[in-house]
């Protein structure tokens, strides 16, 4: 597998020199980072440049699991009609030297030899999953060359213990974009495979499209002062949750950090090549929970997290000693109340859609783009469970205080100053103090096809973050996906981790099980 880091590398010196040209068939768009349809140089946003630090430079892997092989002539062809047609993936990102060193969107020629790499897979694999996962590691410890658009796509005909015929390994570097507007992307490029002419359908939160007013305004019975009465409780419910969560993030910020523990990783883990692994569950199982609960999936994946990362920790805290089955009140765990934290990036402007984007592509026309992100930092609950489901329960009590909260739009206007008037590195420092990051997006409800691949699960996650582990759910149809990016170092064991998160859902719906065959026996009664 060392000859995968080679052949990336001579890839780089052997890029042409850089090639600019103009777009004279794209909408013209004023604005930073905002449009997707431009003719002209813009100048990367705060995000996007904070991408490009050294402690900080990210790169989002996505995998693609096919049901049939790949046509390689087919993903050469339909490329440039639909990726290639996002401004983002034809620019380079060029510094500026005249304007201070600024760092510009410069439109290029594409080149899609160097874009599409295709490694040379052995013909006999007595294990196909150990190459992938060493191909994945060897990937992430190598960068895109700057005199491209940094972005590759990696095509591996390649069967797997997971039945599937073929991998697709699509990287981009964070500055293009952040995870919820590329997975739309991704989305776009795709179509349903009963209606070749749809683009999928994702879940949609018809809360979020109502506006921020309506969103704390109280919608219930009653006469007018009551109706306002309520409505001021909400708002002031919102700002004091606000005021509470700026100053714990100022506080992480500047000194508040984690408890040591097994899983927290020391300064520098960022550097570090990344180990991935994944596990594909049921979401109807998921489902299951979400409804019996009244919970949402965010919810249960929460839960889940929360209770497969306190059976690890149990069993971390106690090797070398004899299992005996850990309990609530007999466990391994430390007495004293272990402060676990999860960054979650959350993009603060709704998304253009799919639709919107695959009208892009197809049309040339708008839709919004770049990373408007600000972080949320995310209590977990560290701690042995006799009732599986408090985990859940414990998670929804947390979200939704999240939710009436403006953290994330403070810590995106803090994060865009400092990286404007201070120095660049301070804005990452909530990351740094925290344990973990998490993150959950919506994929689609029915199968779908990329250039006629039928994908059967999509896995995705990143390297280059500042933390020994980061937890990534992506659901496809019927199926959740986690995944899991760690530091080797950190985490040895990713399976043994993803056991634990499977073993846990598993407990969490026999309690469910459990509980419903409990009432019906009490309604007999």
């Amino acid at each position: 597998m060392e000859s995968l880091t080679k052949e990336l590398r001579c890839r780089k010196s052997a890029l042409k020199p850089i090639q600019i040209t103009k777009r004279n068939n794209i909408t013209n768009h004023n604005g930073t980072d905002d449009g997707i349809a431009s003719d002209e140089e813009e100048p990367l946003s705060p995000a996007a440049r904070l991408f490009h630090e050294p402690n900080f430079n990210i790169y989002i892997i996505a995998i693609l699991a096919f049901k049939n092989p790949i046509d390689v002539r087919v993903v050469y062809e339909k490329l440039p009609q639909t990726l290639l047609k996002h401004p983002r993936f034809s620019s380079l990102q060029v510094v500026d030297d005249k304007n201070g060193g600024i760092m510009k969107w410069v439109p290029t020629n594409v080149n899609l030899d160097n874009h599409i790499i295709i490694p040379n897979i052995p013909q006999t694999l007595e294990t196909p999953d150990k190459f992938l996962e060493e191909y994945l590691y060897n990937l992430s410890k190598t960068s895109i060359d700057s005199s491209q658009p940094m972005w590759d796509l990696h095509l591996l005909n390649l069967k797997t213990s997971d039945e599937t015929e073929a991998m697709g390994i699509l990287r981009v570097h964070h500055s293009l974009g952040d995870g919820t507007s590329l997975m739309s992307l991704l989305l776009a490029c795709t179509r349903q495979t009963s209606n070749p002419d749809a683009v999928p359908t994702v879940p949609t939160n018809k809360a979020s499209k109502a506006g921020w007013f309506s969103s704390y305004s109280y919608r219930g019975g009653g006469p007018w002062w009551q109706r306002c009465f309520m409505t001021f409780c909400m708002v002031w419910w919102l700002v004091w949750n606000t005021l509470v969560d700026v100053g714990h993030f100022m506080a992480t910020a500047l000194f508040l950090e984690d408890t040591e523990t097994p899983i927290k990783a020391p300064v520098g883990v960022e550097l570090n090549p990344k180990r991935f692994a994944y596990r594909t569950v049921s979401l109807d199982d998921m489902k299951l929970i979400k409804n019996a609960m009244n919970v949402t999936i965010n919810d249960v994946a929460i839960g889940v997290t929360q209770a497969g990362l306190s059976q690890y920790l149990n069993r971390r805290y106690g090797e070398g000693q004899k299992d005996e089955g850990a309990t609530e009140k007999k466990n391994n765990l430390p007495k004293k109340k272990i402060r676990l934290r999860s960054t979650l990036l959350i993009n603060i402007r709704p998304s253009s859609g799919i639709q919107a984007l695959a009208d892009m592509m197809e049309k040339n026309t708008e839709a919004k783009w770049g990373n408007w992100i600000g972080f949320v930092i995310l209590p977990l609950t560290v701690g042995i469970r006799d009732d599986p489901l408090d985990y859940v329960r414990d998670a929804k009590a947390t979200t939704e205080r999240k939710k009436h909260s403006l953290e994330a739009l403070y810590s995106f206007s803090v994060a865009s100053m400092v990286l404007k008037l201070f120095h660049i590195k301070a804005a990452n420092t909530p990351l740094t103090h925290t344990t973990l990051g998490f993150s959950n997006l919506v994929g689609p409800q029915e199968e779908i096809g990329f250039y006629g691949h039928v994908i059967d699960f999509i896995a995705p996650s990143c390297y280059g973050h500042p933390h020994g582990l980061m937890i990534n759910f992506q659901s496809c149809v019927n199926k959740m996906t986690i995944v899991l990016s760690v530091d080797e170092n950190t985490i040895p064991d990713p399976q043994r981790l993803l056991d634990d998160f499977e073993a846990s859902l598993k407990l969490m719906k026999e309690a469910v099980y459990a509980k419903a065959l409990a009432q019906g026996r009490g309604g007999h009664a």
